[in-house]
């Protein structure tokens, strides 16, 4: 059984010096006579103390740590975009609690009010709702919030996003232009930001193209998993097929994972029978049984830029700029949506 914990009187027993000379030694060991800090460093290293870290910062104020918040820590593309925060805060010597909200509101709010239980310097979080009033008083109450993946549409509060519509026509655009006119989204839950930014995309594409947005037939689902693109696969193919569509876009690659398996156990060929586009680019989508293709985010630079403005306004509050950064995505084509139609004959 351990013996109870070495505290700070115990060092300064040890080194024969007060307790606010082993204070200073640990914060500020510049006013500390050199003889006298080494005598107090020695008593440490004997003792084995470790200094509680967490209870300075806090008798400071805010303590040196970050919350990040995200829908769904089962989703690879929110993996990654961690690994872009990590990789931006550990620089900077800050840790972060990592919390996942699971797409549900009273679970994020859940997390919100332990982060501030914590003294959190600032929380960058994919929010559930558009517009969320606790995050608000976060605000109000000194701790720092960045929107991730999700847009501000308050000028003093820093976001980063990608541009989802834009998205949604590049995936929507590419299946158009390889002979598809009767294409399906697949994705949901709706009161999501992306989704329906995703969903616009795809429909204005359609529009531009001459073609009627009712072409795009819509199969909700209730979350962005590949259990629920396995359940829309079914009700895609419950359409009779004479007017079965000849396309699928989804609105993630979760989604998409789930569609072409379920495509496959009904012995549906992809591309040749129904062709398939996902979204992120996750390191899966390339490694799938008919390699995906997909709309590829900048998913670690996503957090690595949202945590690099967290750090400015926390470092330089008086000069720091809010910033709303949008990237644009890429599509990547792969053997899920190429083109298979049989070459026109040469006259």
């Amino acid at each position: 059984m351990p013996g109870p914990a070495i505290s700070i009187r115990d060092v300064a027993s040890r080194a024969g010096v007060s307790v606010g000379t082993v204070s200073n030694v640990l914060n500020r060991p510049d006013i500390v006579a050199a003889g006298t800090r080494s005598r107090v460093l020695a008593a440490i290293s004997e003792l084995g103390f470790v200094p509680n870290d967490a209870a300075r910062q806090l008798r400071r104020g805010r303590g040196r740590t970050l919350g990040l918040v995200v829908l769904d820590v089962a989703n690879p593309f929110f993996t990654d975009v961690a690994r872009g925060v990590e990789e931006a805060t550990s620089t900077a010597g800050m840790p972060v609690i990592f919390c996942n909200s699971d797409g549900d509101a009273t679970r994020e709010n859940a997390y919100l009010d332990l982060l501030e239980e914590q003294r959190v310097q600032g929380v960058l979080i994919t929010p559930v709702d558009d517009a969320s009033e606790r995050l608000l008083q976060l605000r109000e109450r000194g701790v720092l919030v960045v929107l991730l993946d999700r847009r501000s549409r308050r000028p003093d509060l820093c976001s980063v996003s990608v541009n989802d519509r834009l998205g949604g026509e590049l995936a929507v655009r590419h299946l158009i232009d390889a002979g598809h006119r009767r294409i399906a989204f697949v994705g949901g839950p709706t009161h999501l930001e992306q989704v329906r930014d995703r969903y616009a995309g795809a429909a204005a594409a359609l529009v531009d193209a001459g073609l009627s947005e009712r072409a795009l037939r819509r199969f909700d689902t209730p979350s962005l998993t590949v259990s629920a693109g396995r359940d829309a696969a079914a009700r895609v193919l419950g359409v009779p097929r004479s007017s079965r569509v000849t396309a699928v876009f989804c609105a993630n690659d979760l989604l998409a994972l789930g569609v072409l398996q379920g495509l496959t156990r009904q012995q549906v060929r992809v591309p040749e029978d129904i062709a398939l586009v996902g979204y992120d680019d996750i390191d899966f989508a390339a490694a799938a049984a008919v390699p995906l293709s997909s709309v590829r985010q900048p998913r670690q630079r996503l957090g690595h830029t949202a945590a690099t403005l967290l750090l400015d306004e926390a470092t330089n509050p008086g000069t720091h700029r809010h910033e709303q950064v949008v990237f644009d995505p890429e599509l990547v084509v792969r053997e899920s949506s190429q083109d298979v139609r049989p070459p026109r004959p040469a006259f």
